[in-house]
């Protein structure tokens, strides 16, 4: 099973992708999506190693208003991810320009041009010796997450292009949505379930009760 559809109406569909699913190709979700409805469009993107949440409209004029709630940073987000590595701050702030470097990848940079913008907070647990982290992006940007955490000094288990340990997957995932669209309020969560590392960690993450917003 490639996705799971979470939440339908009229207007949009919010499923869960599973790890390793392209956005485009003729494997990709798009191409699935479009095998069991008429019209779809996409919203916003996953990398194809993240697993999560996702939005997809159902006709060209709820793309549109969609497109720009997440443009406009209207839309709420947090994610989950997990390091064997221990980082330079447990939680906070990351800010700066994402520039490319090489083979694809991305650094991120002092430059505040047009910066990207992540907070979060973690925990730790003693007896997997693994840390957790929930993150809230402010901005979207190619590789974001991945790139915050390796400069934290902890790559996302399973990222291997940014020094992460190899892994059955890679352990990122969208966990978290909210959004307003025509005057309803909009909001979804699904934790993962696939990733070893995920189910035993499940206990850890619900127990973690300082989810605040920085």
């Amino acid at each position: 099973m490639s996705y799971i559809n979470l939440f339908e109406n009229k207007k949009f569909l919010i499923i869960s992708k599973n790890p390793e699913i392209e956005f485009h190709g003729d494997d990709g979700i798009i191409a699935l999506l479009r095998k069991d409805f008429s019209e779809i469009h996409g919203v916003h993107r996953l990398d194809k190693a993240t697993s999560g949440l996702m939005v997809f409209a159902k006709d060209k004029n709820t793309q549109v208003e969609l497109s720009k709630l997440f443009q406009s940073k209207e839309v709420e987000k947090m994610y989950m991810a997990i390091s064997d590595k221990k980082p330079s701050k447990k939680q906070g702030l990351v800010k700066g320009d994402l520039e490319k470097s090489r083979n694809g990848s991305y650094k991120i940079t002092r430059n505040l041009t047009n910066p990207s913008v992540t907070k979060f907070k973690s925990f730790f647990n003693p007896e997997l010796g693994l840390r957790g982290f929930y993150l809230f992006p402010q901005t979207g940007k190619t590789h974001q997450l991945r790139v915050v955490l390796k400069s934290l000094g902890t790559p996302i288990i399973g990222d291997i292009r940014y020094g992460g340990s190899e892994s059955d997957r890679m352990y990122l995932h969208a966990y978290f949505l909210k959004f307003q669209l025509k005057g309803d309020v909009f909001e979804f969560w699904n934790y993962p379930d696939s990733g070893n590392l995920f189910l035993e960690m499940k206990e850890s993450f619900a127990n973690y009760k300082d989810l605040e917003k920085l």
